[in-house]
């Protein structure tokens, strides 16, 4: 397995935590990529692709999550 194949795992790990949260405010967070710059691209779904809140929820909440899990991981930005 490559480390970018590991770093994938890791990262949909974390974002399989969060879920449940956005879940319970009728949104949803999906994996699509990791960029070659470690920039993590996800999907906002549900009410968190049209909340006007999901900026501050992705870079404060997602993104934190991540990066403190992950280290490697530069940003994770929504795509």
């Amino acid at each position: 397995m490559s480390s970018q194949e590991e770093l994938t795992i890791k990262v949909k790990n974390v974002i399989e935590q969060i879920r449940p949260f956005l879940q319970a405010d009728g949104g949803d967070i999906a994996f699509v990529n990791i960029t070659e710059d470690n920039t993590v691209n996800v999907e906002l779904q549900g009410a968190c692709g049209s909340c006007p809140y999901s900026r501050m929820t992705l870079k404060n909440g997602v993104e934190e999550a991540v990066i403190k899990a992950i280290p490697e991981i530069r940003a994770v930005e929504a795509i």
